[in-house]
């Protein structure tokens, strides 16, 4: 039986006792701050991040994993006689993509690596990966592998909310969200991953409100289908993370629940204080 191996990229936001459990690769986005450059996740901690973006006069930048770190990553797979099924960040949000289908070209073309893109982020894309890997320890062929992520882009989805758009307009991630710019501070916007880009959802008055509406939400696009699974994202709000995934469990009944945290790029991209709640159903 084939060997499979899963690799994706560090927007993932799986807990790492999964990436782990599955033998999943995480290859690093890249934060460059002044004259500093981070690996995301691995030199690099959210806790770390969001201390220093306290004091910090400079704003971090962020790039697209490098060609070199998945040449690297797919070398090491392919020399263990694994086959590859990459599934990345979406393309309309970052260029991973392009590095990762660049670093392919460069391998032998007799290498076998597929690469798929989840058109999602954060647990919504970490959901897709935790099917396949499933399907991988039950016997799945790569072909089916392959066919199993592109039928999961199309369950998964990610509701959430931010304390300013400010960062997502800075990275130009804002996608249709931009009709919020210039709201009153008093207005928290809903955003929700539509078709791999940002859009706008809906305005609410306080982040309490949010964090119900955002749940209210997901009810309505899950629309009873079954099996869910459930996973917070925060950057830097635990509490508030952690509030909204009750409140959906006890909704919802998920056969999965995650708790996650996103990574110090996608903090830095969306800003901190941002907490949402992403589901998959149906599959």
């Amino acid at each position: 039986m084939p060997k499979i191996a899963l690799v994706t990229d560090s927007t993932c936001s799986i807990p790492k006792d999964l990436t782990d459990k599955y033998n999943i690769s995480v290859a690093p986005q890249i934060l460059i701050w002044g004259n500093e450059t981070f690996e995301d996740g691995v030199n690099i901690t959210p806790s770390q991040f969001y201390t220093r973006l306290k004091k910090a006069a400079v704003m971090p930048s962020t790039s697209q994993v490098t060609v070199s770190k998945f040449i690297e990553i797919y070398q090491r797979l392919l020399d263990q006689d694994y086959q590859i099924l990459s599934i990345l960040v979406s393309s309309k949000l970052s260029g991973t993509i392009n590095s990762a289908v660049q670093a392919k070209s460069m391998l032998p073309p007799e290498a076998s690596i597929e690469i798929i893109d989840s058109n999602s982020i954060v647990m919504a894309m970490g959901f897709q990966l935790l099917a396949v890997a499933r399907a991988i320890k039950q016997g799945a062929s790569l072909p089916e592998c392959v066919e199993l992520a592109q039928k999961a882009t199309l369950h998964t989805g990610v509701f959430f909310a931010v304390d300013t758009l400010e960062f997502l307009h800075r990275g130009g991630r804002i996608g249709g969200a931009k009709r919020f710019l210039g709201t009153a501070l008093n207005i928290k916007p809903i955003l929700e991953l539509r078709d791999g880009k940002v859009e706008a959802a809906e305005q609410v008055r306080t982040r309490r409100k949010s964090l119900s509406r955002i749940v209210e939400l997901v009810v309505k696009q899950i629309g009873g289908r079954t099996p869910i699974r459930l996973a917070s994202l925060h950057a830097n709000a635990p509490e508030d993370a952690r509030i909204m995934l009750e409140e959906a469990t006890e909704k919802l009944n998920p056969i999965e629940s995650v708790f996650s945290e996103v990574s110090p790029v996608i903090g830095a991209n969306a800003g901190p204080g941002v907490v949402g709640l992403v589901y998959m159903a149906g599959m």
